[in-house]
């Protein structure tokens, strides 16, 4: 059986946004590709107080404050890894390679052009992903959609998943969705089946979400990867199916009785936690979430909190 070896990784933030990459040196295990800061966890030793430690030795900084990102359990072959990813939010000195190593700060929109360990790329994806999902609910007209749509941009809402019958995902609705999102730099997702996201994703920027159906349908990536590509779970089946073919993200739920779906058996916060603890990718809670539910669902360990009432 194959040895997990504890290890706690920091997303250093600078004043701008930029964040902190370091070189592994060419000998080590996968040396030579980029990686975020960090060491293992020793015996009897906090998370905060390995974090402390290796990154003080490794970049000469004092780490003042964090908050927890995501958890990665890979598994190497030889060795499986757990990777126990906190945001360095509040830190004192000057970063500087103090092992020799390189150092740089990227924006984080750029993360993706480095080549990071396997393990470290679903870190990536978390670090552009916002901690809120809107999905969009009910609407009369398009006009009440965009007055709706536009109200949750204002308040800061910036990754929504539009989600109306596919009978009903019409050209112009799509167009006004995409322009208004495009207005806020928010990023726009479509509900749909593959079929149908080919047939209008080369006239936008847009993202795919897959029902459950729809994802445990695909035997394979069904987008580029360039594509933002999440799918709906409820179970640890559907979870590890979306692993398998490469979503980017998934929703988890319901986490809470819902209003949409109220005969829906609620999974409750400790089979979520569980649930998320053995996903490798970033998951949002889904269910009758509500603002003051994005706490626990962080402490939980998820991205944050995906809504429709709450902000439609």
């Amino acid at each position: 059986m194959s040895r997990v070896v504890h290890v706690a990784v920091g997303v250093i933030l600078s004043e701008n946004g930029s964040i902190l990459i370091a070189k592994r040196p060419d000998k080590t295990h996968q040396g030579g590709l980029w990686e975020f800061p960090g060491g293992k966890v020793e015996q009897n030793e906090s998370l905060f107080d390995a974090l402390k430690r290796e990154l003080s030795e490794e970049l000469a900084i004092e780490v003042h404050a964090t908050e927890p990102l995501i958890k990665i359990r890979h598994d190497y072959g030889d060795k499986i890894v757990l990777l126990d990813v906190h945001k360095v939010t509040g830190f004192t000195g000057i970063a500087k390679g103090n092992e020799g190593q390189p150092i740089i700060w990227v924006a984080p929109a750029d993360l993706h052009q480095y080549e990071f360990p396997a393990a470290n790329r679903p870190i990536v994806t978390a670090i552009n992903l916002p901690n809120r999902l809107l999905v969009t609910g009910e609407f009369q007209h398009s006009d009440e959609f965009v007055v709706r749509l536009e109200s949750a941009l204002k308040r800061g809402i910036n990754l929504v998943q539009l989600r109306v019958k596919e009978s009903e995902l019409s050209s112009s609705l799509i167009e006004r969705a995409a322009e208004l999102c495009g207005r806020y730099a928010a990023t726009l997702l479509i509900n749909s089946s593959t079929e149908r996201f080919v047939e209008i994703k080369s006239s936008y920027r847009l993202g795919l979400h897959l029902s459950s159906k729809n994802l445990l349908s695909c035997s394979h990536r069904p987008v580029e990867k360039d594509v933002l590509l999440s799918a709906a779970c409820h179970n640890q089946l559907e979870i590890e199916h979306a692993q398998k073919i490469g979503v980017d993200f998934i929703c988890l739920s319901p986490v809470s009785v819902t209003v949409s779906h109220p005969q829906q058996t609620p999974m409750g916060w400790l089979e979520f936690g569980s649930l998320v603890e053995k996903a490798t990718l970033p998951v949002f809670a889904l269910g009758g979430m509500k603002e003051s539910d994005l706490p626990t669902a962080i402490e939980k360990g998820a991205q944050g909190i995906a809504a429709i009432s709450e902000w439609w």
